[in-house]
């Protein structure tokens, strides 16, 4: 595939686009430089629609463009799964957990760790975290990105790594958290344009003349198998989405792992103006996480009619992109490539604020505000600097990075789940049994995997939960309870919610129930 010149123009009309709206939002007051609180959570000013969309960018990249589709290629719509129950798992962050968080003035989750618990649980897991994005997140983001910007433009495929990786820096590295989300608006928008185009024209070239809803139909009448939800135990993908407990097990604390307790993606919601904001953004983001498996998934099984024939899976979303013709092409890569660069500058910033405010705060005597700017600064290009220098040899050897994703923040995300739902809900979690939970969780995965290996990845995440939320109440009731480490106020939080948030989850919950009960 070969871009032609006016595709390329529209790919470097984005690409300055955004540079030059990025500084410009992040731009300071005459007389006010940034401080701590401006850089990291972007003066906690953002409003609802900049932290539903920057949401939705930090979450969807390259691994959910191509991976997903190419899960839609081989497995079908029930992948879609990941996406719609992200969506009820917003309603649940922004119900029960941003209230806690908002209320305490949180910044981190590490920090929400030590005031709930202790310094050393916080430790632990601020290591465990900047190990995780700098070395599964920014890694697999840069690679898989090359891998589909070297797929359209013939780019060399270390040049592209190294090309993404300096302008996702380039472009947040003055305006922090503000300049991400205030730019995400614009980088959503041109994602969900671009994957209704591939979407609408691959269903318009299966309807052969007679429209999207024509070619559609045709789709579910020949491939019926693709659009099942819920898997049989004979379907060979059984493994990979256990039928029933897809909906009951596993998936529920993977989600409620990644949108509650993760840095990079909790960080939009601490940023908000207000509690009613941050409700207003998440519920937002539900809403668009019902359309994405439009977007990512229903390309992966047009492709299944227009390009049956394909060596691997993960081709589908570029073979479809193949279909579109000059200008579409450019408009649909820019989107890509948009994807790419708003999800990989959100771990940056995240590994920013972890290291320079879990670490850099807590060791150095009373650091001023323009200091800790500038840590934040350097540790985001070191960040990716190392993504940069060891994208190829920890992800150059797998056929499907995001196998290596899931499996390798598969192994913690239970213990995190326990630590967060016992610290919010549980006075009497203590940090021994926080660090048991979290112990716990990697000792368990490994064991159940060795001596289970039939068992499929979302049911081992799920017993493991369980016995990790057995371990952490048995250690904290048998170990001293420590009040005095506990300064999190919980007693006056207000879980009410407003009308709109109200009427708006129960629409959301109307549309899954009406998807599932379609495509069951």
């Amino acid at each position: 595939m070969q871009l032609s010149t006016l595709d390329i123009g529209i790919v470097l009309a984005y690409l300055a686009g955004v540079f030059v709206l990025a500084q410009w939002v992040s731009r300071e007051k005459a007389g006010h430089s940034k401080d701590a609180k401006d850089y990291f959570l972007a003066g906690k000013s953002l409003p609802w629609w900049a932290i539903g969309a920057s949401l939705i960018a930090a979450n969807i990249s390259a691994e959910q463009i191509i991976g997903m589709s190419g899960s839609g290629y081989a497995i079908g719509l029930a992948i879609a799964s990941y996406e719609w129950m992200a969506a009820a798992t917003l309603l649940i962050v922004g119900k029960w957990f941003l209230p806690v968080f908002l209320r305490n003035g949180i910044y981190t989750m590490p920090q929400f760790l030590e005031q709930r618990y202790g310094a050393r649980i916080r430790t632990v897991m601020a290591v465990f975290w900047l190990g995780l994005y700098v070395f599964v997140n920014i890694t697999s983001i840069l690679w898989l990105g090359a891998i589909a910007v070297s797929q359209v433009t013939g780019m060399d495929q270390m040049l592209a790594v190294v090309l993404i990786g300096l302008f996702a820096l380039a472009y947040q590295l003055y305006g922090g958290l503000k300049a991400v989300a205030l730019t995400d608006i614009v980088q959503v928008t041109l994602l969900v344009l671009g994957g209704l185009l591939v979407a609408g024209l691959t269903l318009n070239q299966l309807g052969e003349g007679s429209g999207i809803v024509a070619g559609f139909n045709r789709l579910w009448s020949e491939h019926p198998g693709h659009f099942e939800m819920i898997l049989d135990k004979d379907n060979p993908f059984y493994k990979d989405l256990p039928g029933i407990s897809v909906l009951i097990g596993g998936m529920w604390i993977m989600n409620i792992s990644y949108w509650g307790f993760n840095q990079y993606i909790i960080q939009r919601a601490l940023a908000a103006k207000d509690i009613h904001e941050a409700q207003k953004g998440v519920l937002f983001a539900a809403f668009l996480k019902l359309l994405m498996p439009v977007i990512v998934v229903l390309p992966g099984i047009a492709a299944v009619m227009l390009a049956p024939d394909l060596t691997r899976p993960d081709e589908a979303y570029p073979t479809m992109m193949r279909l579109l013709p000059t200008g579409i092409l450019g408009l649909v890569f820019a989107a890509l490539v948009a994807a790419i660069v708003a999800s990989l500058a959100s771990k940056i910033n995240s590994v920013a604020t972890i290291f320079t405010l879990d670490f850099y705060a807590k060791k150095s005597v009373a650091p001023d505000q323009s200091t800790l700017v500038r840590v934040g600064r350097i540790a985001a290009a070191v960040a990716v600097l190392l993504g940069i220098l060891t994208a190829k040899p920890l992800l150059g050897s797998f056929d499907q990075a995001f196998q290596y994703i899931q499996e390798y923040t598969g192994f913690f995300t239970p213990g995190i789940v326990v630590i967060f739902v016992l610290g919010l809900f549980w006075k009497r979690a203590n940090e021994a049994g926080a660090l048991a939970a979290a112990i716990g969780s990697f000792a368990l995965s490994i064991v159940l995997k060795l001596a289970w290996p039939a068992l499929p990845f979302i049911d081992r995440v799920g017993l493991v939960f369980l016995l990790a939320l057995a371990l952490a109440i048995v250690i904290s009731l048998l170990t001293p309870h420590a009040p005095e480490k506990d300064i999190i106020q919980t007693r006056d939080v207000d879980y009410r919610t407003g009308g709109a948030f109200n009427a708006g989850a129960l629409a959301v919950i109307a549309i899954l129930a009406a998807l599932y009960a379609l495509f069951w």
